[in-house]
């Protein structure tokens, strides 16, 4: 009689063999870090980083408006990637990338859907800038109903695939 014990080595299914998305993002960090302690690299850098976001205005002195642009949409995707991407990383490595994005997802559109209902109810009040004068108050609550349908759909969205994953889910 021979011993059928299982193979201690079991075949890689196609999503884990190579480098994924999220270890090709770690290694390119790792390389930017280090060449980070390059002196004449990090210059280079401070220099084309200066060239981006600290352009001035000649006459004034003052930062130009593509510079302050540009420093809003590196803030903006800077705080997605950091505040929904780390929730998302935690996630994926206790139920799996998959269920990781449809829990992360709807925590997020919920939480706007919230913030949206919110301000739509305790809306500014008070003296307002100078480019909202004239605005009745309705109209300065349309982007925020705006923000609230529309994440409460994507919401929706959202918790119906969850549903659906969890319905689909081999038996456990």
């Amino acid at each position: 009689m021979s011993d059928q014990r299982p193979s201690p080595l079991r075949r890689l299914a196609g999503c884990e063999r190579g480098l994924g998305t999220l270890e090709i993002i770690g290694l390119i960090a790792m390389i930017a870090l280090l060449l980070a302690l390059i002196p004449f690299v990090r210059e280079a850098v401070q220099d084309v980083i200066g060239a981006v976001f600290n352009r001035r205005d000649e006459a004034t002195g003052e930062v130009t408006d593509f510079s302050q642009l540009m420093r809003g949409v590196v803030f903006v995707v800077g705080a997605v990637f950091l505040f929904i991407g780390a929730g998302w990383l935690i996630l994926a490595t206790n139920v799996g990338k998959h269920l990781a994005f449809l829990i992360t997802g709807s925590a997020v559109f919920g939480w706007l859907t919230l913030s949206g209902i919110l301000f739509v109810v305790f809306a500014p009040r008070g003296i307002r800038p100078a480019d909202l004068e004239g605005l009745n108050a309705f109209q300065i609550r349309v982007p925020a109903i705006a923000l609230a349908v529309g994440a409460f759909i994507l919401f929706v969205m959202f918790v119906m695939a969850l549903d659906r994953y969890e319905r689909d889910a081999p038996g456990e």
